[in-house]
């Protein structure tokens, strides 16, 4: 954030939320209102995915932060360019042949293939205030069938219509030969068909507000008007009408949108708007660091990730470094979870100006519940889970009563979620990675006097001291580095790279419970390790 704008208020935390509200400060005295408009945009061809989730969720914490800077209200509003004509049949919906039959047409104009609801579109957008909902987000949904078909936005594209060459002129160079023969930022509504068509504009009328095309099969000549729903804008018009009509202050988009907002932010000053404060965050990667694309299914879903973990931490996975490339696949779960337990015990304790740099803070809009606690991290239910093979929560809470016992799953409801995840998540992805190996002579060796270090401790001795005792032992071998030490530990005792604090671990799982498992993984024959 530039300094002259920094100037301009009396602090603003060095979080990004912050950063970027702060962004909005200066655009508004210029404007002189007093509140400020956010807008998201929503594709409804296909139902609400991971990348709908991060848009409004990022965008709602720079919302806050606004509020919190300045005192002034703002909105957020949910876009669904609904009036788009379908493009190609998705593959995640039932009746793909009736649907193949309605190619072209707005989503709002075709039946529904779920047959719950009036339309195609009307089914998604259901599906997308339902998912904005659950998740307790504060927005005001728009759908552009509505705002077309209603004249609100009557008067930007009779703006458009007026600006039509200069608008042309400045996409054409932007597009490929054929697409420059025909381009127009008006797409007319068959009046027979009902198809979003592209087509050449063969005349513009500003006075009567009108454009006239001909069919391109039969070769009929027709007039119609901009306005009413007759026509929609291609999209990077649309988004740029959009801001002018509207007065959106603040957009997102991704790294792959940058030309488009910077064509769009050009249409909307032709307008006579100066176009939103926008915010390019980075795509997501796959397991291969693979771009992720929804028609290759490649990614991981808002479902699938709340099958393994509480919502918190998919918001803390999208708060974290949104302008870098992340991957985006199920081992990144257990970190994200346990980033988020530590930030909002953080967050509990912190002062208040250092808190609102904590991500815990933006999750939870500057009120961190008390609720959300858990005395055991997510690494190391799932290193009990695979330890003790557990296929029941009954087993980890028999071990989890025995180190804490004031938990329970109704005095701590976070820790009883986690729980449950954990389970589902050693049973899909845990155990069947599990590859345990020999130790070698070093390690064998240590392995035997650490047996030998915990077998006389007290069962109640603290996780701390038991954590020294396997330091030290680990000192007294001649191991490269202590990491050399823990890598064993995991790998031998556990079955898998890495792991938590094993003192802790040993304090739940139990001293003789340990020393029994450091003899049994020695006794196990090498070519069954």
């Amino acid at each position: 954030m530039p300094d002259t704008v920094r100037n301009m208020l009396p602090a603003v935390p060095r979080s990004w939320p912050f950063e970027e509200a702060a962004k909005l400060i200066p655009r508004l005295a210029a404007s002189g209102r007093d509140s400020a408009l956010f807008e998201t945009g929503y594709g409804p061809s296909g139902l609400p995915h991971i990348g709908t989730f991060g848009e409004v969720a990022r965008t709602s914490w720079v919302r806050h932060a606004f509020t919190v800077l300045t005192g002034r209200p703002s909105r957020l509003i949910a876009f669904s360019d609904d009036m788009d004509g379908l493009r190609k049949v998705p593959d995640n919906v039932p009746n793909k042949d009736m649907l193949a039959e309605f190619l072209g047409r707005p989503l709002t104009r075709i039946p529904d293939p779920f047959g719950t609801h009036e339309s195609f579109g009307a089914h998604n957008n259901a599906r997308l205030r339902s998912f904005l909902d659950g998740f307790g987000f504060d927005y005001e949904f728009a759908s552009a069938t509505e705002y077309y078909t209603s004249g609100r936005f009557d008067a930007a594209l009779r703006r458009v219509l007026e600006r039509h060459d200069e608008i042309v002129a400045v996409v054409l160079p932007t597009l490929g030969a054929e697409r420059q023969a025909t381009y127009s930022p008006f797409l007319p509504v068959h009046p027979r068909s009902g198809i979003v068509m592209q087509v050449r504009i063969e005349r513009t009328d500003p006075d009567a507000g009108t454009i006239a095309w001909r069919d391109p099969d039969d070769g009929a000549w027709f007039e119609t008007p901009v306005t009413g729903g007759a026509c929609k804008l291609q999209w990077k018009a649309d988004w740029a009408m959009r801001w002018h009509a509207l007065g959106v202050d603040y957009e997102m988009s991704g790294k792959d949108l940058i030309d488009s907002v910077r064509l769009s932010g050009r249409i909307c000053r032709i307008l006579g708007s100066e176009p939103p404060v926008g915010f390019t965050y980075e795509l997501f990667l796959d397991e291969r660091a693979q771009k992720i694309s929804k028609s290759r299914g490649n990614g991981l879903s808002v479902e699938e990730w709340l099958r393994y973990a509480p919502p918190e931490s998919l918001a803390q996975f999208m708060f974290a470094a949104p302008q870098r490339a992340k991957r985006l696949y199920f081992d990144v779960i257990p970190r994200a979870t346990d980033e988020y337990l530590a930030n909002a015990e953080k967050a509990r304790v912190q002062p208040a100006d250092e808190a609102m740099t904590n991500p815990a803070w933006h999750i939870h809009a500057g009120a961190v519940p008390d609720s959300a606690h858990s005395p055991l991290s997510f690494a190391m239910l799932l290193n009990l889970a695979s330890v003790v093979n557990a296929d029941s929560a009954d087993i980890l809470w028999g071990f989890i009563r025995r180190y804490n016992p004031h938990a329970t799953p109704r005095a701590m409801p976070f820790l009883a979620g986690l729980v449950g995840y954990a389970l589902a998540y050693y049973r899909d992805f845990v155990r069947p990675a599990k590859r345990f190996r020999a130790p070698d002579e070093t390690e064998r060796a240590a392995l035997e006097d650490l047996a030998a270090t915990l077998a006389p401790l007290d069962a109640g001795t603290p996780a701390e001291d038991i954590q020294n005792a396997i330091y030290a032992v680990g000192k007294r071998h001649p191991f490269p580095e202590l990491r050399a030490w823990f890598g064993c530990l995991y790998q031998v005792l556990l079955g898998q790279p890495d792991g938590p604090r094993f003192g802790q671990f040993v304090a739940l799982y139990g001293i003789a419970e340990t020393v029994a498992l450091i003899r049994t993984s020695l006794a196990r024959p090498a070519d069954a390790a």
